[in-house]
């Protein structure tokens, strides 16, 4: 699979964060539970919680996987 661009924006005023692939809004996500399904679906496929942590593909703005509420 090409390299996408994943971006994990700021949790908003109410929790969780919104997810981006490339210019698609995937949905809310209120856990990194719910990031890694949201990326299964959009296409990697076999990925886990772990590693989407370690993933260099993904942009955390306003803190990392373990933020998700303000």
């Amino acid at each position: 699979m090409p390299k996408r661009r994943v971006i994990v924006c700021p949790p908003s005023g109410t929790g969780g964060r919104r997810v981006c692939v490339d210019d698609q809004v995937l949905g809310t996500a209120y856990s990194l539970h719910d990031l890694t399904v949201f990326l299964q679906n959009a296409g990697l496929t076999g990925w886990d919680q772990l590693d989407v942590i370690e993933s260099e593909w993904i942009e955390w703005h306003e803190g990392g996987p373990e933020k998700w509420k303000p």
